[in-house]
């Protein structure tokens, strides 16, 4: 770093970064907007799979103990942040589904970091993407600009910025999966668009009339004008045209059945869960769905679709949330076994028979299940329990 931009640096003007390659508004230029995309109802439903699922499970704040175990961190002002309330307008349900919609149609979510007197989180507030320009500095680092409704500018740095993102290309910012597989979402939108006119003009075929003489330009006007007030339009579908004069009509497109336009459709919500990875069951699509398998299909969404976004917030809570200090006694995670109680017959089975082989421990099978160990008096308990003799009927 040269002297003019130490010195350029040390009052504010640092030379950052413009490279439009990474800019969150060229990765959306040309794209499928997030309102275009969520009109689509498998859009919509797979995006409120994940956040509404996600912003639904307990987020706890854990405190490390010194026998290796944990404990809830409920004295710590970030609990309350993570669990309760993260700002005085949001419930935290509310807060975190807006921020998970909005890494899953923007690639982004921000949210502004409020800090008390001793440093800890006291408050998180949302800022939409629309109003955040992402800056990286000469010394690596970003900064985000952030524009208010009547447009004044302010800088926030980086420890003042939860930021989380969706895959991305350049480690700066997210790529929305609508943006990273556009034309997947324009198809569908083009085929719903196609049902909305043909059932528009009352679902009837396209076609030409041929006349025997050449019409004149206010002839055309007219019989145009006439036509589609009598048959055109959902309210005039199945009326009988009538033909004069040698008059006749002769379709010239294919029916929605020749196009398969309905399979393409059931195409499409399959194409846009695996956008999500969604399992279609998940959706509504039932087409493949029965009892035996939609447990199963729970399964597959926490662990292989929900299991990367919790891990997203978790890790940018201990990196923008927690200092170096806090992050070796505190923790976030997120508690998943509400999702996984209709397979717990099965889990029972699998730790009873860990427990009875020995190589399973009771405390190991509480923490598995998210329960802090047994004390003392437990396992006396248990111990005078299974020493007891049983009794018969």
């Amino acid at each position: 770093m040269n002297f003019i931009t130490r010195t350029l640096s040390r009052f504010g003007f640092e030379k950052r970064a413009t490279d439009p390659s990474w800019n969150a508004v060229a990765l959306m230029a040309g794209s499928t907007s997030p309102g275009q995309a969520e009109s689509l109802s498998t859009v919509y439903a797979c995006v409120s799979a994940i956040s509404e699922t996600i912003a639904s499970l307990p987020l706890i704040l854990y405190r490390r103990t010194e026998d290796e175990g944990r404990e809830r961190a409920s004295d710590h002002p970030l609990y309350k942040v993570l669990h309760d309330a993260p700002n005085d307008l949001q419930t935290a349900l509310e807060f975190r589904e807006q921020m998970q919609a909005a890494v899953l149609l923007r690639g982004n979510a921000y949210a502004e970091i409020k800090r008390g007197y001793d440093g800890q989180v006291r408050s998180l507030t949302p800022i939409h993407n629309d109003r955040v320009n992402v800056l990286q500095l000469d010394n690596g680092r970003l900064a985000y600009e952030v524009s208010d409704s009547k447009g004044n500018m302010r800088r926030l740095l980086q420890e003042e910025m939860l930021h989380l993102r969706h895959r991305t290309e350049n480690g700066l910012v997210g790529v929305a999966p609508i943006t990273a597989s556009r034309e997947t979402v324009q198809l569908a939108l083009s085929e719903r668009d196609h049902g909305n006119s043909t059932f528009t003009n009352g679902a009837r075929l396209a076609g030409i009339l041929k006349f025997p003489q050449k019409l004149k330009a206010d002839q055309r006007t007219a019989l145009t004008t006439s036509w589609n007030s009598q048959y055109a339009g959902g309210a005039n579908a199945g009326k009988t045209a009538i033909l004069e004069e040698g008059v006749e009509y002769q379709t010239v497109s294919m029916s929605m059945e020749d196009a398969q336009w309905l399979e393409a459709r059931q195409f499409s919500v399959e194409e846009i869960a695996r956008l999500f990875r969604v399992p279609p069951t998940i959706i509504g699509d039932l087409r493949h769905g029965n009892y035996s398998n939609s447990v199963e299909m729970n399964r597959v969404f926490v662990v292989h679709t929900l299991r990367r976004h919790m891990a997203m917030w978790e890790q940018a809570i201990s990196r923008a949330l927690l200092t170096d200090a806090g992050r070796r006694i505190y923790f976030a995670e997120h508690n998943v076994e509400g999702l996984l109680r209709g397979d717990s017959g099965n889990r029972a089975e699998f730790y009873s028979k860990g427990i009875a082989d020995g190589w399973l421990l009771p405390d190991e099978v509480r923490k598995f299940e998210n329960l802090p160990r047994m004390t003392n008096d437990q396992r006396q308990a248990q111990a005078a329990n299974a020493q007891a003799p049983a009794t018969g009927a």
